[in-house]
């Protein structure tokens, strides 16, 4: 009897106690609002997207429709899961009046872009020795590298993801001898270690959180990062870039981790060379590319920015 009575007298005092708690909040519960304390956004980086003439004319379906989608069908679910992908479109999209073409100048049927739409592409860099820019806004896909105007190369690319700011900043090493226009020093981004600097510069009176640098750089089919790549990849580390994702040389080159300088990082990424993606350089190393993902991460209640994982896919 005494232990019912023990029992009881225990219920009653928890009772008690949650009565007074419950009735001592004094918001509606509607009035309460959560808010993840840690975001994550997700970004995936492939390499180049060729299209010689073999490709093409293994897509062809009729005098000028093409099908690009098949070349994706294994990978598409790598692409599309993450919140952001992005690849370096090496090939000019033209139209068939300056005549379909392979190496060296390139120039692919329109049907290429909607096959890269279709397998998850959101963002294009197009500082690249192969350039284009209206058939890509006609799709709705992001690009950066080139521009129409003054205005459009002044507007940074600054995706907002989670809550996560990131500007993506591309250039190239050079045209391959294409002479710029005159008086159109905007059409397309160089290697400048001044005008580098002042996009991020620019960026950071943004308080963005994250600066990614896009470089098509190096010499082709070099496996090791070469003096040239290094050397720019220090200075951009000490400029201030978090994560420097590298394209150009055709196969796949080191990737590392490095101190973040003038950054909310601490640690920063590079890959120096992403390889290829989707080409027809089919011998060794030239055949092969990586999907890299990286994932970025904010502690929202302190401001703080880390690479909270890079995990890679290698493809053929």
């Amino acid at each position: 009897m005494r232990s019912a009575l023990v029992v009881i007298a225990i219920s009653a005092f928890i009772s008690f106690q949650f009565f007074f708690i419950k009735n001592d909040i004094k918001q509606e519960p509607s009035d309460i609002s959560f808010q993840d304390t840690i975001v994550t956004a997700k970004i995936c980086f492939v390499g180049d997207l060729m299209c010689h003439s073999t490709q093409f004319n293994y897509a062809k379906v009729s005098a000028d429709s093409f099908n690009f989608t098949g070349v994706f069908k294994e990978v598409k679910k790598y692409l599309t899961e993450p919140d952001l992908t992005v690849g370096n479109l090496e090939t000019v999209i033209a139209g068939k009046d300056k005549q379909y073409s392979g190496y060296p100048y390139f120039n692919a049927p329109d049907d290429f872009i909607y096959a890269l739409k279709d397998a998850g592409f959101n963002l294009l860099t197009t500082a690249n020795n192969h350039a284009t820019i209206d058939v890509l806004n006609k799709y709705k896909i992001h690009r950066t590298g080139t521009y129409t105007s003054q205005q459009d190369e002044d507007s940074l690319r600054i995706f907002r993801i989670n809550s996560i700011t990131i500007a993506i900043l591309p250039y190239t090493e050079n045209t391959n001898g294409v002479p710029i226009p005159k008086g159109k020093d905007f059409v397309i981004n160089l290697i400048d270690e001044q005008k580098i600097k002042e996009d991020i510069t620019k960026a950071r009176l943004k308080d963005v959180d994250v600066i990614l640098v896009y470089l098509h750089y190096g010499n082709e089919y070099e496996r090791e990062a070469g003096d040239y790549q290094k050397e720019i990849v220090q200075r951009l580390v000490e400029l201030g870039a978090d994560i420097i994702i590298g394209g150009h040389p055709h196969v796949i080159q080191p990737f590392d981790y490095f101190k973040a300088n003038n950054s909310k990082l601490d640690t920063g990424f590079i890959a120096y060379s992403m390889g290829n993606f989707i080409s027809n350089q089919r011998w060794r190393y030239s055949d092969a590319g990586v999907i890299h993902d990286i994932e970025i991460s904010k502690n929202n209640l302190n401001d703080s920015v880390y690479i909270n994982n890079v995990s890679y896919l290698p493809t053929w």
